[in-house]
């Protein structure tokens, strides 16, 4: 049952990235699936619903256990771990879409949408965003006092640079849709401007 479930979720998510959640009906699920729309209403109440869990599962749940795997003595080096196996993960979950002409930009647009849409999600991602840059602050603190990374820096600023690392991804930059690397390469950068040499 929870296979059945799982699929409904993939196929959706696939739609609403390529299309638009708002130009995808029922009726196009149903296709789609090749399902009866009881069967569908079995699992999810409304396409609302559907789409709300699309988002948990493919960015706010993944984002959640990234940041949840940091202790409290965390340096970058574990902060930019963490934020990579969230990438990772999310580009795990995205190549197992069947149709390869999704890209991030369709994923960044969903997300978008879904969250102006509906508060509740915007909210919780606003709160994980928080708790993120928060994190990047103790890990250049706890890098600090480590020796690792240079005193005299503006730590709210750089925290603040560091958490929006990945927004600024540009799939025209890279040779493969949902190729993460650059962001690799981004966070690692930004990390040795500011060590001590």
């Amino acid at each position: 049952m929870k296979d059945r479930r799982d699929y409904i979720i993939q196929k959706a998510m696939e739609m609403y990235a390529l299309e638009g959640y708002q130009n995808v009906s029922i009726t196009d699920l149903q296709n789609q699936l090749d399902m009866g729309r009881g069967t569908l209403y079995y699992y999810f109440k409304s396409q609302d619903e559907l789409l709300q869990t699309c988002m948990e599962q493919y960015f706010l749940e993944p984002k959640q256990r990234a940041l949840n795997s940091v202790n409290d003595d965390l340096l970058m080096e574990d902060m930019i771990n963490a934020m990579m196996q969230y990438l990772h993960s999310l580009e795990d979950a995205l190549m197992t879409f069947t149709n390869k002409n999704i890209n991030t930009s369709n994923v960044n647009n969903l997300m978008f949408s879904a969250y102006s849409r509906f508060p509740a999600l915007h909210r919780r991602a606003q709160r994980l965003a928080l708790k993120e840059v928060e994190l990047w602050r103790k890990a250049i603190y706890n890098s600090q006092r480590a020796g690792i990374v240079r005193h005299g820096i503006d730590v709210d600023l750089i925290a603040l640079m560091m958490a929006h690392v990945k927004d600024s991804y540009d799939s025209g930059l890279s040779r493969t849709q949902m190729d993460f690397t650059l962001l690799q390469k981004s966070y690692d950068a930004m990390y040795n401007l500011l060590k001590i040499e």
